[in-house]
């Protein structure tokens, strides 16, 4: 019997993630075994320290370095990552295939919806990205910061006296918790990060089997719409720690439109801009967008942010 070893992360969404992403492959090829090993990363052991922190400390992403470090050594023959978590730039014999789908792509308001927050609520997240768009929005808000899995992040409202947290739908509805989500939150105000809801496919290049036995589990068309988002993010020169929100829908006319948003962390400046190209070349349209938003005022913003 084949026998493939699958590597993520050990929270109960990375599992829940690689079962959704097995299911139809292993009915596809039922002689062929995927056994699964869970790997530790730098985010998983520092659960307090802002990422960006434990990112630097690890010389690496908090969410994928070793999962990567594991794939490159040969111990692991692919890696199933939350896209959004993974750097847009890959390590050198590593790619990408095309995701299987994408679940909903919008953050989740969790504990109350937005209209109901009194003035001054108290609203968990640590993603510089949620607290600038939330602070634009609702400038009263006071931010709490908060990190860990999607449970204990919930159960923060609790425990820390919060109005509501901040998390990615996706996550919540893949645990079975949609019962905790109060709102969706609107797309034109909060665009996501780059690759949110969907999953992060990576291999190493050399390995053909793999490649094969995968190629035909993608969806192209989403493929091609998150390829859109992760260019204008490298464009920007972006990550887990810049305010970037980002999404794109591919059309039944062979285009892609791409809608995009820089904010500043205090929340009081913006700039976002929406573009469509051809499906066959979304990192050109992603740089593009990323150009026409740097000369909008980006580059200003996120040069105080790096400052």
């Amino acid at each position: 019997m084949i026998r493939f070893v699958v590597g993520s992360r050990g929270s109960h969404l990375a599992k829940a993630q690689v079962r959704e992403y097995l299911a139809p492959v292993r009915a596809a090829f039922p002689d062929v075994e995927f056994r699964h090993r869970v790997i530790l990363e730098g985010g998983d052991r520092d659960r307090t320290a802002a990422l960006a922190e434990v990112s630097a400390a690890g010389g690496g992403s908090a969410f994928s370095s070793e999962q990567e470090a594991a794939l490159v050594r040969g111990e692991v023959d692919v890696v199933v990552h939350s896209l959004k978590d993974l750097p847009t730039a890959s390590p050198p014999g590593l790619l990408l295939l095309p995701p299987p789908g994408r679940a909903d792509v919008r953050d989740a308001l969790c504990g109350s919806t937005l209209a109901d927050l009194p003035d001054g609520a108290r609203v968990g997240t640590g993603a510089p990205r949620r607290i600038a768009q939330l602070k634009y929005v609702r400038p009263d808000l006071e931010i709490v910061p908060i990190r860990g899995n999607v449970p204990p992040r919930l159960q923060k409202i609790r425990t820390m006296n919060l109005h509501a947290v901040v998390l990615a739908a996706a996550g919540v509805r893949r645990l079975g918790l949609d019962d905790q989500i109060a709102e969706e939150l609107p797309l034109d105000l909060f665009p996501p990060s780059p690759g949110q809801g969907a999953l992060g496919i990576q291999v190493r290049e050399d390995n053909a089997a793999i490649r094969e036995l995968l190629a035909g589990v993608g969806d192209m068309a989403v493929h091609a719409a998150v390829r859109a988002e992760r260019a204008l993010l490298a464009e920007l020169h972006g990550g887990c720690s810049v305010p970037v929100g980002a999404h794109a829908v591919a059309g039944t006319d062979g285009m892609l439109t791409l809608h995009a948003q820089v904010t500043s962390l205090d929340g009081r400046r913006r700039v976002s801009g929406t573009l469509s190209g051809q499906s066959e070349e979304p990192e050109k349209l992603g740089t593009t967008l990323a150009g026409e938003l740097l000369d909008q005022g980006a580059a200003d913003i996120l040069a105080e942010i790096r400052r």
